[in-house]
């Protein structure tokens, strides 16, 4: 079973509405932008980072068009970091490269990610993020997006991304 139709399905069971859009896949936010702008919605992007010694790891979630202070962010941490290598990746997420969105999460089974959300996405009314496959986006209401993490055992925070 592919990764997507693996989170379809899990979407279903708990009973998260969505709506699904094809495209060409999309491995950057430029290629997004290129064929996902006529969907609706707060478009996301998805950094997956870990800290200098690879124990702890963390997915930021932002509007796609912020910019993000990695140094302030990892202050705020007490740690450095960096991004995530494909292989952590796919250990943690179970997402290839250019397909990491907070649907990975639930391959995490360890509840081992930290998650980081802006807080105009927490707040943002619908919401697009790739489906565990960048050949594809899921448009959330907020209700919907909230059902999904609720339904999930990470640590999330919520803060705005300066």
């Amino acid at each position: 079973m592919s990764a997507r139709q693996e989170l379809l399905d899990y979407l279903n069971s708990i009973n998260v509405k969505y709506d699904l859009y094809e495209h060409p896949p999309a491995f950057t936010v430029e290629e997004a932008i290129k064929y996902c702008s006529h969907i609706p919605g707060m478009h996301c992007k998805n950094l997956f980072m870990r800290d200098h010694k690879g124990r702890r790891h963390f997915l930021l979630i932002l509007p796609n068009d912020k910019p993000i202070d990695l140094k302030a962010f990892s202050a705020l941490l007490n740690d450095r970091l960096s991004f995530a290598s494909a292989k952590r990746m796919l250990k943690y997420l179970g997402v290839e490269p250019g397909s990491v969105s907070v649907f990975g999460l639930i391959n995490d089974k360890e509840s081992e990610v930290m998650l980081y959300i802006d807080k105009a996405v927490h707040e943002a009314e619908l919401l697009t993020f790739h489906p565990n496959d960048n050949s594809a986006t899921l448009v959330l209401e907020n209700s919907m997006f909230k059902k999904y993490l609720d339904s999930l055992s990470q640590r999330i925070e919520v803060l705005a991304f300066n």
